[in-house]
């Protein structure tokens, strides 16, 4: 099973890595020399720098705050996939099931849990990036 976590951990931290390179890290330089030409206007006030400075998070806030979102409920569906997998192997278990059928069974419906949701990071991913070239500038 710890084949199987590595596994899906590698997914996700390329998929992550890929959308940071490309999407994320751009995002954050607008910020950034949008936050900077903020400080640029000597006839604003210090509110006025703030408020302008606060509106050159806003769209790195959303695309961070979205990514977390997906991968939380990726990571809550895995949860509810392993949790159920634990359901059968204690069902089989208190059926009188011997200790090998029981590790046989939780390694097999694992790994298809693992499949399945390595399945889903493409479409997943494409539904990340297309939320994240929609959000303004």
């Amino acid at each position: 099973m710890a084949e199987a976590q590595t596994r899906v951990q590698t997914v996700v931290e390329d998929m992550v890595q890929s959308l940071e390179r490309d999407h994320i890290r751009k995002m954050q330089g607008r910020m950034f020399r949008c936050s900077a030409d903020c400080c640029e206007r000597p006839s604003d006030s210090m509110s006025q720098v703030h408020q302008c400075i606060d509106r050159c998070h806003t769209p790195l806030a959303k695309a961070q705050g979205f990514v977390t979102s997906e991968l939380e409920k990726f990571q809550d569906r895995l949860t509810r996939c392993t949790m159920h997998c634990n359901d059968k192997a204690k069902d089989l278990f208190d059926s009188g099931a011997k200790e090998p059928a029981v590790r046989s069974l939780m390694e097999h419906c694992v790994g298809s849990c693992v499949d399945d949701h390595v399945n889903l990071i493409p479409s997943m991913t494409r539904r990340i990036k297309e939320n994240l070239d929609s959000i303004e500038q």
